[in-house]
């Protein structure tokens, strides 16, 4: 579970991407720690309460928004930018659902299967070129 590093609250999946409480993106803040919620000082290099680095996230691991853009715009429909950003439960159920959709084309229903997870996937990859999805699954903010 993680936690706001602005106001300390719990999020409400791992998938979140940002605080329903003070509305920061995930992975932003320097009040607590993401990992226990207790209250740290902005310079705190590791929480005393549980011993987890509180170092703001560097850009050396940051993902492309580029990239994951278009890999949801073109591949969105297999989650491909899903597993690229590090969201993988979401991921595999697109997968699933596209590869659950060819194989029931025959039966015409998996034509449904297909436009659905090609329509997610395209609108994702708006969303994130458009910067409303602006973090990666660890809460590392995208680069431009």
């Amino acid at each position: 579970m993680y936690y706001c590093k602005n106001c300390g609250e719990p999020y409400m999946s791992d998938e979140a991407v940002m605080c329903v409480r003070c509305g920061v993106s995930k992975g932003l803040g320097s009040n607590y720690c993401h990992s226990c919620g207790k209250p740290v000082t902005p310079d705190t290099a590791i929480c005393l309460n549980c011993g987890v680095p509180c170092n703001p996230p560097t850009t050396a691991n940051a993902k492309s928004k580029l990239a994951a853009g278009l890999l949801g715009i073109f591949l969105g429909q297999f989650g491909v930018h899903n597993f690229y950003l590090g969201y993988t439960q979401k991921a595999i159920i697109q997968l699933v659902l596209t590869i659950v959709g060819y194989l029931l084309c025959c039966v015409f229903i998996g034509i449904f299967f297909i436009m659905a997870t090609s329509i997610w996937g395209l609108v994702e990859g708006i969303m994130i070129l458009a910067g409303k999805i602006n973090v990666d699954g660890n809460g590392i903010p995208l680069t431009d």
